[in-house]
């Protein structure tokens, strides 16, 4: 099993900046993609970027060059760095694992943390 425990989250003005980490630990093998989603109240869970094992990045469209993800393999983490915050931007972050073992897909989250946008 994969665990997942995210930090980094809570109350930043407009304009501002967080880095959220997600520290990965459990049997990660044949895990091939990470990476952070959000929810906001009454709206879908949204992709905000992911990276593969090989470095591959892909972010949401409304990230808009704002965020940065990145792994850090010493510290076994997948970090977000997000700047230029807005309130639009309030919501939970998932940390999330893909696995593929013997079979279909397997995600795995994270407890989620806490993103609040405001003045």
């Amino acid at each position: 099993q994969v665990q997942l425990v995210e930090s980094g989250g809570g109350l930043v003005q407009p304009g501002g900046s967080l880095r959220l980490s997600c520290a990965v630990s459990g049997s990660t093998l044949g895990v091939y993609s990470m990476g952070w989603y959000r929810q906001a109240p009454e709206k879908q869970r949204e992709l905000v970027a992911t990276i593969s094992m090989s470095g591959s990045t892909k972010y949401g469209n409304f990230v808009k060059g704002r965020f940065t993800i990145s792994r850090d393999y010493a510290k076994n983490t997948v970090d977000l760095q997000m700047d230029s915050l807005e309130p639009e931007d309030t919501a939970v972050y998932l940390c999330n694992a893909r696995q593929v073992v013997s079979g279909p897909d397997v995600d795995h989250w994270g407890q989620g943390t806490q993103v609040t946008v405001s003045s």
